[in-house]
């Protein structure tokens, strides 16, 4: 069975950083993505990045150049590296797993969430 445990979220004021972490568990197989969504109070899930068993990753328009996704297999450990931190990045954080590019209707597997608040 696959676990996945978001932390690592806060509050942080505009212009900060944050590193989001999720540590998985279970047998996930190397062909499917890895990925960062997120949700807003009265919005629809949005993806944020991805990274796959290629090396590459894909990230929204919204936070290129600004957030980073890497994954650290030794310790099974997915993390989002979040730099100049807008109030407009506001939202539940989520990891996911088992899925395809940023299409988050095809992510099997889902961590719990964690909040990152940006204030102005």
């Amino acid at each position: 069975q696959v676990q996945l445990v978001n932390t690592g979220g806060g509050s942080v004021q505009s212009g900060g950083s944050l590193r989001l972490s999720c540590v998985y568990s279970g047998r996930i197989f190397s062909r499917y993505c890895m990925g960062w969504f997120r949700q807003a109070p009265g919005k629809e899930r949005e993806a944020v990045a991805r990274t796959s068993s290629d090396g590459t990753s894909m990230y929204a328009d919204s936070v290129k150049g600004r957030f980073t996704i890497s994954q650290d297999n030794s310790k099974n450990t997915l993390y989002l590296q979040m730099n100049s931190l807008k109030s407009e990045d506001t939202a539940m954080y989520y990891c996911a797993a088992g899925g395809s590019e940023l299409a988050s209707k095809t992510y099997a597997y889902w961590g719990q969430g964690t909040q990152v608040t940006v204030s102005s």
